[in-house]
């Protein structure tokens, strides 16, 4: 089986859903004149990502929605009903009045499923989720959700591979950020992503080397490789209250190679087809047969140097071993 896929980097507007949701559609038209079946847009790409940090609690409740029953949702299975398309967008969700960075997958069958990022450091009053999100998708197979950060533990890659996903769907906001570790990402300079049309050169060379695509490629590609999975990563682009996200939208196959990328600064959809049929002999999921799940109960134990996850993002501390 092959499925027609898209990943799609944007630069969301901060806070005004309605015209971040008027760009989905818009890209959801595009995905659809290509016979896209589906297309996964990035991590809080509706309300806007970056802007949350040390907003107080009712501004980011302004923005929150129930799912399914706000507007957005309602608005992406309309669009996955109109374009016969699984969709996929982020956006901050309100449950009962807990908080949540969440991911909605609309089905065109009407069906819908939502990820809460389990390490959420958005904001003091943004909570983590506490479960992995893999289902039965109208697609024919099965689809897994890690946010961001999520991808980052390798724990909850393999996790989600034993649950059975046959592709990771990986929004994310990255890339450009201010990081503590010396070989990771590192800020890059605005005036770049602003001065795009005169010198588009600058800002891809960034976004193609170390604190772009030169990241992802040390861990990326790995994610899908080890654990036996297609993996889509979408993630915003350019200027991001004082960050520049880098894009680099890619489609990776369960062997870990890149089906198809971009490095534009801009707002741009890759697409590529998904050949499931790999899947069956790939070396993630022959080697996961060799598992020996006894050697391994210190996983699932504390350690004693566990953070929260706004301490493990913004702690200053050295690390112990």
């Amino acid at each position: 089986m092959i499925i027609q896929a898209a990943s799609i980097q944007f630069q969301h507007i901060p806070g005004d859903k309605q015209a971040n949701l008027t760009l989905i559609a818009d890209f959801a038209a595009q995905a659809a004149s290509r016979k896209v079946q589906l297309a996964v847009f990035p991590e809080m790409c509706i309300t806007g990502y970056w802007h949350v940090i040390g907003m107080p609690r009712d501004s980011i409740e302004q923005l929150a929605e129930e799912v399914p029953d706000g507007p957005s949702t309602r608005h992406l299975l309309a669009l996955a009903r109109q374009h016969h398309m699984v969709i996929g967008a982020g956006l901050i969700e309100n449950d009962r009045g807990t908080l949540y960075n969440s991911y909605v997958v609309a089905e065109p069958d009407g069906s819908w499923h939502v990820h809460r990022k389990l390490h959420a450091f958005e904001s003091e009053h943004i909570a983590s989720g506490d479960r992995y999100t893999v289902f039965d998708s109208t697609l024919g197979c099965k689809l897994g959700i890690l946010i961001c950060w999520d991808n980052n533990l390798v724990e909850n890659a393999r996790m989600t591979a034993l649950l059975g996903a046959d592709i990771l769907l990986a929004p994310h906001q990255t890339g450009g950020t201010a990081s503590r570790s010396p070989h990771a990402m590192g800020v890059i300079d605005p005036a770049l992503w602003r001065n795009r049309k005169n010198d588009p050169g600058a800002i891809e060379a960034e976004f193609r080397g170390d604190k772009g695509r030169g990241w992802l490629m040390r861990w990326l590609p790995a994610r899908a490789h080890d654990n036996g999975m297609f993996l889509v990563f979408s993630n915003g682009v350019g200027e991001d209250h004082g960050e520049v996200r880098t894009g680099n939208a890619m489609l990776i196959d369960c062997y870990g190679r890149i089906i198809n990328e971009t490095w534009k600064a801009g707002d741009e959809m890759v697409c590529g087809q998904l050949d499931l049929s790999l899947l069956d002999r790939c070396t993630g999921r022959r080697w996961i047969r060799g598992r020996r799940p006894a050697l391994y109960s210190r996983i699932g134990e504390a350690t004693g140097n566990e953070l929260d996850a706004i301490a493990a993002r913004f702690s200053e501390a050295p690390t112990s071993p």
